[in-house]
């Protein structure tokens, strides 16, 4: 509708992602699995009523999502133009996390909505999608009760922070500008393992501080699943994100959670998160293809469903699993 030219976030990113990797042929249309809307049910495992009531408000939206025209909308435009796409996010991240567990590793291009809570919304996020994710997988997957966050964008994820603070089974490792939104003060205090960066860090310190304490954080806990929050806002430039990484140590970043996750065989979920130049797409794109080629996402995956059709079956089974947890 003409309005994400009044924000800051290119909402054509995601598309822009998967259009880059099936130039380069790592995928086709039969291996995407099409992410299941976030039924009010599935919200409602995290959410509660009272939060999911106010998004029938356009100017609770509009406040969320920092779009001010958003409130004069009315709200069945707003439900299916703002927050439907958020809602097929959230799904997303939700499949991805049992997809996970089944397969080893799974990206959602999307999600990442750390600054919702289960009772509020800001910086752009209208939905827990990372908790969400999580307490799914406790509660509906045998196996996995222990997670570790890994939030590397360049904003503290204070969504997830206050909602798993009094969880034991939630390690949370959060690398951010300590200087920007949103200095939640209070949901510091969940996070274990904490790195405040200075404005302008560069790709040497902020890599060798990425990798010490990637490492440090998995060996004082395994857990059976890692949610990576991979913002790319971190990118040299980014009007929101203040940091001054390169395209390059970006790329790297992402190898260096992704080799400590394989090598200790533990599952990873990654969610795109914040990002808001217009290069980004191509280099989330060109940080995927890099992980396929040093093989830290099984190569099989990324061959034709004709020709591999025991993979393709095993997504489709992976994806109804998870649409049957939700309807019990």
């Amino acid at each position: 509708m003409g309005l994400e030219k009044l924000h800051p976030f290119d909402a054509g990113k995601w598309g822009k992602v998967i259009n880059f990797l099936k130039e380069e042929k790592l995928i086709a249309d039969d291996l995407i699995v099409q992410a299941r809307e976030a039924t009010d049910e599935d919200l409602l495992v995290v959410h509660t009523r009272r939060y999911l009531n106010k998004l029938k408000w356009s100017f609770v939206v509009a406040t969320i999502t920092e779009i001010p025209p958003v409130a004069f909308l009315p709200n069945f435009v707003v439900q299916r133009k703002v927050l439907k796409p958020l809602r097929t996010q959230t799904g997303g991240t939700i499949m991805a996390g049992k997809l996970a567990v089944d397969r080893g590793w799974a990206i959602n291009v999307g999600g990442g909505f750390h600054h919702c809570s289960s009772d509020k919304g800001g910086g752009f996020c209208a939905y827990a999608d990372i908790t969400l994710a999580i307490k799914f997988l406790f509660e509906r997957v045998q196996g996995v009760s222990k997670a570790t966050i890994i939030d590397l964008d360049a904003h503290q994820g204070n969504g997830h922070e206050r909602d798993f603070m009094d969880d034991h089974r939630v390690y949370i490792m959060d690398v951010y500008n300590r200087y920007i939104y949103p200095g939640d003060g209070f949901a510091k205090r969940a996070i274990k393992r904490k790195v405040e960066l200075e404005w302008g860090t560069e790709d040497t310190e902020y890599l060798q501080k990425v990798h010490t304490h990637v490492e440090g954080a998995l060996n004082e806990l395994k857990p059976d699943i890692i949610v990576y929050n991979a913002g790319t806002d971190i990118l040299d430039g980014d009007p929101l994100g203040g940091l001054a990484i390169s395209p390059q140590g970006i790329v790297k970043r992402d190898e260096v959670v992704f080799k400590a996750a394989r090598r200790r065989r533990i599952p990873i979920l990654m969610v795109t998160s914040g990002g808001y130049q217009k290069r980004t797409a191509r280099i989330i794109a060109d940080s995927i293809l890099n992980l396929h080629n040093l093989g830290l996402i099984d190569k099989e995956l990324a061959t034709s469903g004709a020709e591999n059709p025991k993979v393709e079956q095993m997504i489709r089974d992976s994806a109804k699993d998870l649409t049957n947890l939700s309807l019990q």
